[in-house]
């Protein structure tokens, strides 16, 4: 039996920060900097980017436009807490499942 909680750690998170660590790349961000947003290995980062980790959903417009004025505003430094960012794209993205109503918390 799978948690809807477990469902976030194994596919959500991972999803989300593939796709905004696509985002932040192209925008001309690089890995090594992606990375250290991320608190990860930069090969972490590329794993994302070619789709070997992270890969297993796929969002919605809204979820997606959310996702990508994230990374916006992570470029133009606007953004104090990137994980509660994350969680808001999150439980944007969970509402009306079963979920866990956890709060924002350290990625």
């Amino acid at each position: 039996m799978e948690t809807p909680c477990q469902a976030v750690v194994w596919d959500v998170l991972p999803a989300i920060r593939a796709a905004l660590a696509v985002e932040l790349v192209n925008n001309g961000i690089a890995q090594k900097e992606v990375a250290r947003l991320f608190g990860m290995a930069p090969s972490a980062v590329s794993q994302y980017l070619t789709k070997k980790r992270g890969y297993r959903i796929e969002f919605d417009d809204d979820i997606q436009e959310a996702i990508s004025r994230l990374a916006v505003e992570i470029q133009e430094g606007k953004i104090d807490n990137v994980s509660a960012k994350i969680c808001d794209i999150c439980r944007n993205l969970r509402t009306g499942d079963d979920a866990c109503p956890a709060g924002p918390t350290e990625l």
